[in-house]
């Protein structure tokens, strides 16, 4: 209601600047200015309102148990260069672990059909597939597009899908826990239920930017997908799922995208089972049924923050308007709340950069307004933004993040996305090609060079040479240069906390493991079980290693001991 009445009332008709014998172009860039402010704050009002509703539609379903007998295979990619050997060998001796009442196969899909993942399938007991030089599943557009993730597991689904009623599925760099299949399946005891999802969290918790990444994903994974529940909408998330194969295939399976699952869940939502007529249906579990890996780098969190925006974009452009007339309403409003986040942001950060440059540089003025008073307005507007944010956090569903945590490094995280959802947006505007980029994981991660922040230094560029202008210029309103700093110092923030870093730790990356763990402290049972366990494995390691170099030297000493010269007394 604050956010509404704040809105109303900067845009009433006796706040709008009118000159007198003004040049149209200033006229022109007064309006632009108006319009600039208008839809900043009716997007901020979106954003409260998707919040609020969020907050009171959330649900966390009923478990139910798994039917016994269903035929299940656990699903897994690799890619060759992009993934280290060691990750995928946790991923698959953690899938060999699961308990399930009832046939299980454990499939492993490799894109590069290499030997030393084959050794390791067949020493594990897993299945091997690769579609590597088969013409049918590889090509450059469709459900069978090469180097895809989609078209790896289309082409596995066209192969062997028909012997199995699911499929449980993880990224490369999720290790699932045992209770997986135990807290997944027994949804699908309702034949409408497509696919079942899980929240994600991140076993190397020892970066800054992964541990900000996390605390990101706070409202989505532990808000939107709840309210989800409440419409039997929650979004496909690939990181860890159950799919009904019967649901995938009456859609021509997982669709062709650069974020797959949330096209794919949209296509599901909109489709009905064949079989009863129904809408197809979903279900977010806030279970914490698989650990993963992050992005541990700012070059790889750009980069996925990149592709999920630009994918969002595409079923934006692509989907969207077909949901318009096959959408439940719920559903449809939910998906609606849901993506427009990622264009919302864009567009915002664009008009900030435009109102700035609108006012400090030409002297437009949309509305006129005493600064002290829209200082004070806008200032309670936001406390009462972030209260909702802050009072929400009870939901939180991250093991590592201790109880009454603010999540403000989530939030700054946010922020500091704009300009990457901005470039993304002006990406899929211009139709420019995009292509699926496998998050480096493990040991393959990318450095950060200075280039990684080009993004970020150019609009610094844009709001620097603004507020500068504004002093030569006389154009002083203090919200229109507040602004222009806050701006500024979000676009240059990345570049500190990584020159910061820099400076304490060296050029040289510290070593980090490439297996994805929970930290031991975690508040989450499965994640402390799975970190005890990872834990002792290490321990056991390094006293087999140290016992292994005290033999060499025990041995090293008894031979210089057979060298050395005898003494005659």
């Amino acid at each position: 209601m604050c956010s509404a009445l704040l809105l109303l009332w900067l845009l009433r008709p006796d706040h709008w600047v009118t000159r007198d014998y003004a040049p149209a172009w200033q006229t022109a860039a007064d309006v632009a200015m108006l319009v600039s402010i208008g839809l900043i704050e009716g997007f901020r009002l979106f954003t409260v309102v998707s919040n609020a509703h969020a907050t009171l539609m959330a649900r966390d379903p009923v478990p139910v148990v798994p039917e016994p007998g269903s035929r299940v295979a656990f699903l897994t990619s690799f890619v060759p260069g992009k993934e280290p050997i060691a990750m995928v060998r946790a991923t698959l001796e953690g899938a060999v672990r699961l308990r399930h009442t009832g046939p299980l196969d454990v499939w492993l899909l490799d894109e590069g059909d290499d030997d030393e993942v084959k050794a390791l399938c067949a020493r594990l007991g897993v299945r091997h597939f690769s579609r590597k030089g088969i013409e049918k599943w590889n090509q450059p557009t469709g459900a069978f597009r090469a180097k895809t993730k989609h078209g790896n597991y289309n082409a596995w689904l066209d192969a062997h899908g028909d012997a199995y009623e699911f499929m449980a599925c993880v990224d490369t760099d999720h290790v699932p826990l045992p209770n997986f299949l135990e807290r997944m399946l027994g949804y699908f005891r309702d034949p409408d239920i497509a696919f079942v999802v899980g929240p994600q969290v991140y076993g190397n918790y020892d970066s800054p930017v992964t541990k900000a990444a996390e605390s990101q994903q706070f409202l989505f994974h532990a808000l939107i997908q709840r309210a989800g529940n409440a419409y039997g909408g929650a979004m496909f998330v690939g990181t860890n799922n159950a799919v009904r194969i019967a649901a995938l295939r009456s859609i021509g399976g997982l669709y062709d995208s650069i974020t797959e699952d949330m096209a794919t869940g949209f296509e599901l939502h909109r489709r009905r089972n064949p079989a009863t007529g129904k809408k197809w249906r979903s279900v977010y579990t806030p279970d914490v049924l698989a650990v993963g890996e992050g992005p541990s780098t700012w070059t790889d969190f750009f980069t996925q923050q990149m592709r999920w925006s630009r994918g969002t974009y595409e079923t934006v452009l692509k989907q969207y308007a077909k949901g318009l007339f096959t959408l439940p309403p719920g559903k449809l409003l939910n998906y609606s709340l849901m993506v427009a986040y990622y264009p919302m942001t864009a567009i915002n950060w664009l008009l900030s950069a435009l109102s700035c440059a609108l006012f400090l540089v030409l002297g437009a003025a949309g509305v006129h307004i005493p600064a002290e008073i829209w200082m004070m307005l806008y200032s309670d507007a936001a406390v009462l933004q972030i209260g909702l944010y802050v009072w929400n956090r009870r939901h939180n569903v991250s093991p590592h993040e201790p109880e009454g945590s603010g999540g403000l490094a989530g939030m700054l995280l946010s922020a500091l996305s704009a300009p990457i959802y901005a470039k993304s947006l002006c990406d899929a505007v211009l139709r420019r090609t995009s292509r699926f980029v496998v998050t480096p994981k493990g040991d393959s991660s990318s450095p950060d060079r200075i280039t990684t922040f080009r993004i970020h230094l150019l609009w610094a560029g844009v709001f620097g040479c603004s507020l500068i202008g504004s002093f030569f210029l006389g154009h002083s309103h203090a919200v229109m240069r507040t602004w222009a700093v806050l701006a500024l110092a979000l676009c240059l923030a990345p570049v500190v906390i990584w020159s910061v870093g820099l400076l304490r730790h060296g050029r040289r990356r510290p070593a980090r493991g490439t297996v994805p763990t929970a930290r031991a402290d975690s508040p989450c049972p499965a994640a402390k079980e799975k970190a005890k366990e990872t834990a002792k494995e290490k321990e056991r390691e390094e006293t087999e290693v140290e016992q292994e170099e005290e033999g060499e030297k025990e041995a090293k000493g008894a031979k210089e001991e057979e060298k050395a010269p005898v003494c005659a007394l």
